[in-house]
């Protein structure tokens, strides 16, 4: 068992050299510093979000790489003087640093798009927005598992020893698993001992612990992971590159994530931040996310090729969807975390 921290075939700073140097900007244009997710999801931000803004604000980007909880920790360094001047952020992670004050309020309905985006997106207290509807999954090598995995309990499987990976609790899809698994064998979000009980006898079957979203591409591509939790637009994307990876939806449900964008209170930058999310949110961007990363879409107005629906949360995958109460999540995690180090991942 290990646990890699290292982005995988990508480097940051690789990444960070692109998406500096292929934003088109005037020579004397303001600098949004975003901080986004890196790997493919990095790309299609590029390509999707960042094109659009340069083309309609001619101002320049800089990208930063980083997890939730990464960025989280950045906006509470800086506090009152944010490096970053918008923020990818996982909505549990979002409510901890909205309860920390360190979020700026948002006008949304001063938002261009503000009457095309479903309202739940928008939160009521005004400081994040939902900007796609994304799952945790169950990710599988169909050249192996000639029969798709159908619950969360498969994981659970010996003959997958030594072949599978998790994500560490410090992203979404470890605390995701942990939550099923808690779920599964009883638990509530006020009782995790199934739960933690559960991965610490299920640890010895784990071959990496992973702590960036796209860590784990090259161990699918080298056969060394069969099965691991992950997400629909990471696999989509992987597949899409000739990677042998496919999604299943358990029978139980896929665990909901709501994806979101803050405004780090201070932000130097924040009317250009506002017209960042405006980008984000039109009908434009929000297609072309879709078809590039397989998120599905908060603007109504978007219409899903047949391809991304078999991926996105669709149909009956998006109806059985459950969506753990962000609140209480956001103020156990700490706590969670904490224990995750003593009992699974030591």
């Amino acid at each position: 068992m290990k646990t890699i921290n290292k982005l995988g075939n990508i480097s940051v700073m690789a990444l960070a050299a692109v998406s500096t140097m292929s934003v088109i900007s005037q020579a004397n244009a303001a600098e949004l510093v975003i901080g986004t997710f890196g790997g493919s999801f990095a790309k299609a931000t590029e390509a999707c979000h960042v094109s659009l803004f340069t083309k309609a604000t001619g101002e320049k980007v800089l990208l930063t790489f980083g997890s939730s909880v990464q960025h989280a920790a950045k906006i509470r360094a800086t506090k009152g003087n944010p490096e970053v001047d918008l923020a990818y952020m996982d909505i549990s992670i979002a409510k901890q640093v909205k309860a920390e004050g360190l979020l700026e309020k948002i006008d949304f309905a001063s938002l261009k798009e503000y009457g095309d985006v479903a309202k739940q997106a928008f939160d009521v207290d005004g400081t994040y927005v939902n900007f796609m509807t994304a799952a945790t999954v169950i990710a599988y090598n169909p050249k192996v598992i000639t029969t798709p995995p159908s619950s969360w309990s498969d994981l659970f499987d010996k003959k997958y020893a030594g072949r599978m990976a998790l994500g560490d609790i410090t992203g979404t899809s470890g605390l995701h698993f942990l939550l099923a698994a808690n779920k599964m064998n009883g638990g509530d979000l006020n009782n995790m001992d199934p739960g933690f009980k559960a991965l610490a006898e299920l640890k010895a079957n784990v071959e990496v612990f992973y702590t960036q979203a796209d860590q784990i591409v090259s161990l699918f591509e080298r056969g060394e992971v069969v099965i691991a939790p992950w997400y629909p637009d990471r696999i989509g994307s992987a597949a899409d590159k000739g990677v042998p990876v496919a999604v299943a939806y358990p029978k139980e449900g896929a665990v909901g994530i709501q994806p979101t964008l803050v405004i780090p209170k201070g932000s130097k930058n924040k009317d250009l931040a506002m017209r960042f999310m405006e980008a984000v949110l039109s009908a434009e961007g929000q297609a072309c996310f879709a078809e590039k990363k397989y998120a599905g879409p908060v603007n109504t107005k978007v219409t899903l090729s047949d391809k991304v629906s078999k991926i996105v949360p669709f149909g009956d995958n998006y109806q059985n969807l459950w969506y753990p109460d962000s609140d209480v999540v956001a103020k156990k995690r700490p706590e969670w975390t904490k224990r995750w180090q003593r009992q699974v991942n030591r």
